[in-house]
């Protein structure tokens, strides 16, 4: 029997954070979209795959797009709150996550949704794809369609579109790269022969108890160094969600896997099968091993449903329905994304300090950012930490990311003309990887990707065609999930001006200093930021702590203070003796830190 024949003008594989969002933006831009997943949830990273502590893109001014929409949408859904555990400034339950998805999908008119499908194949004539080939609920399909996009975590559709595509190291020769290995250290050393992209985690969701958590021991083995650096409680607190939860994604010698990395990529399904088997029984005897040592504070949570039949999974509903990817195949695009892109510009001696790094420009100064990431860089194999370039400053009271932009080019595809990425299979580097592959800026990749697809369909182009202010105006005038392609850092996204400064920056570019500020405008004002559930007010004294970090002295105790709010960053950084004061912000017990927004009225 044949297959079923269907028709969308865009086609999404894969349900990963980057694939839902470029979803739901093309649909609402206007086109006839398909979203194909392989399992039962959407969302990936902030959702199936239990990665609900998110790093990069925390201060306000990055908190824009879909990104700055899910966390807003978290904000409210979430009773107890964001504040919660101590490696980010949120965190959420799984499903929490996954129903907002599903209700955003579900009020599109021009978005069709069709989990748990097999992929089978790629069609395509010459430089174009014309069909993609899935079986859902034992049918084949065949669905013809204008514009593709991979919207999975390790580049599906890639090999089976007969794409040229990245997967693991690039030699430091190849890009200049300082962070890379030279061609001879991958040559000879049987390291990058056994680790061939970055270590993944397969999450599983604990449950803390009620009271104190007991002094403990060390985990058994293989584990009993996973507390050495932090200690038990923080290593299990590190993760910690509403009502309780704890996200075990710990890379000190706890649940990431190093082993048989290069079957995730494998061409025989049982390979892969076996790969999975053994990342989900470490992951559960770390598990075991952590609650053993807590004399049973910790306990196994009932979270994740049982895993779809189509996915091939069966198992302990603590564990997350899918793998925490951190890399997989990467596309060949028109444009790369490299270390080089990621690090702050080098100043001339006795300038001030520069915290942007280049923004994304074409070969004719073209501005062609379509997104803003921050993240430090960050990259996960055994053994001692892989030595990174920095690029991290202080800010509000604590350790950031200096931001970077991604380029429209970065998601085409430069051996076939309708081909997008979404999601971690854009066009990166191994090095670049480790701080582009973080939730919220996938988030927002997958929005650009969306508007994309929609534009090329409403006006007859080929992604290539497509002109980058078309799709940055689209970006900055979404009605639902504006978002910002220029890191503009003293423009939080919840400015009267935001859209005007984006579109200013984007018209003169050389007004945006290498601090990151708009020149010519007014200064953020430090009593100006949204009202947050959970939010209340705090006085005591305050005072630097002389390495570029705050305490507030409250009638009942002393707390570090941070904030992601410009406004409050730059009142803070004024302060030169101890102070009495009154601020409004939410408190992090398990930080432990006050989350600062805006000085009090009055």
């Amino acid at each position: 029997m044949g297959a079923t024949e269907e028709r969308a003008q865009v086609v999404i594989w894969g349900g990963g954070s980057g694939g839902v969002a470029a979803a739901l933006q093309a649909a609402r831009a206007g086109a006839d979209t398909l979203l194909l997943t392989p399992g039962g949830w959407l969302g990936g990273m902030v959702s199936a795959a239990g990665v609900c502590a998110p790093d990069g893109n925390e201060l306000s001014p990055w908190q824009t797009g879909l990104w700055g929409a899910l966390l807003r949408a978290l904000q409210q859904a979430e009773t107890e709150g964001l504040d919660h555990n101590w490696v980010s400034c949120f965190g959420w339950r799984p499903a929490t996550a996954e129903g907002i998805l599903r209700g955003w999908v579900a009020v599109e008119p021009r978005l069709r949704w069709w989990p748990c499908c097999l992929l089978r194949g790629v069609r395509r004539q010459g430089r174009r794809v014309t069909a993609v080939e899935v079986e859902r609920q034992q049918q084949s399909l065949q669905i013809a369609l204008d514009v593709l996009i991979d919207g999975s975590d390790r580049g599906d559709l890639l090999p089976l579109a007969a794409v040229p595509f990245r997967c693991g190291w690039e030699p430091r020769e190849q890009w200049g790269e300082p962070s890379a290995p030279l061609q001879q250290q991958l040559d000879q050393d049987p390291f990058f022969q056994r680790q061939p992209v970055q270590s993944p985690t397969w999450v599983v969701l604990g449950q803390l108890g009620d009271g104190a958590c007991p002094t403990g021991r060390p985990p058994a083995p293989p584990f009993e160094r996973s507390t050495e650096a932090h200690g038990l409680w923080r290593t299990l607190t590190y993760g910690r969600l509403p009502g309780g939860l704890v996200m075990l994604n710990w890379p000190l010698h706890g649940n990431d896997w190093h082993d048989g990395l290069g079957r995730a990529f494998s061409d025989e399904p049982q390979q892969q099968l076996a790969l999975q088997a053994e990342m989900r029984a470490h992951s559960t005897a770390f598990a075991a091993a952590l609650g053993e040592a807590s004399d049973g504070w910790l306990q196994a949570a009932a979270v994740f449903p049982e895993a779809p039949a189509a996915a091939l999974l069966e198992g302990s509903s603590a564990l997350a329905l899918m793998p925490y990817w951190r890399e997989g195949r990467r596309l060949h695009g028109l444009a790369t994304v490299t270390e080089g892109d990621l690090l702050p510009q080098v100043c001339a001696a006795g300038a001030p300090e520069a915290r942007l790094a280049p923004l994304a420009a074409g070969r004719d100064g073209t501005i062609n950012a379509i997104a803003v990431g921050n993240y430090p860089n960050d990259h996960h194999y055994p053994g001692p930490d892989w030595p990174l370039a920095p690029k991290s400053c202080r800010w509000g009271g604590r350790w950031s990311g200096t931001p970077f932009t991604i380029p429209y080019g970065a998601l085409v595809c430069a051996d076939l003309d309708n081909l997008l990425a979404a999601d971690k299979s854009f066009s990166t580097s191994h090095m670049a990887n480790g701080a582009t592959r973080l939730q919220p800026l996938i988030l927002n990749i997958g929005q650009a990707a969306g508007a994309a697809a929609a534009l090329c369909v409403a006006h007859a182009l080929l992604p290539a065609e497509l002109p980058v202010r078309a799709l940055q105006e689209a970006l900055i005038n979404d009605p639902l999930a504006p978002a910002g392609p220029l890191p503009l850092w003293d423009t939080p996204w919840h400015h009267p001006e935001w859209r005007q400064r984006q579109h200013a920056a984007l018209a003169a570019p050389e007004r945006l200093s290498l601090g990151g500020e708009l020149l010519g405008v007014a200064p953020p004002d430090p009593g100006v930021a949204p009202a947050e559930p959970h939010e209340r007010l705090f006085q005591g004294l305050l005072q630097s702590d002389g390495s570029g970090g705050f305490l507030l002295d409250t009638a009942e105790r002393r707390w570090p203070v941070i904030t992601l709010e410009p406004g409050l960053h730059h009142w803070l950084a004024a302060i030169e003796r101890p102070r009495p004061v009154q601020l409004i912000g939410c408190a992090n017990p398990w930080g432990p830190w006050l989350r600062l927004s805006r000085l009090a009225a009055g």
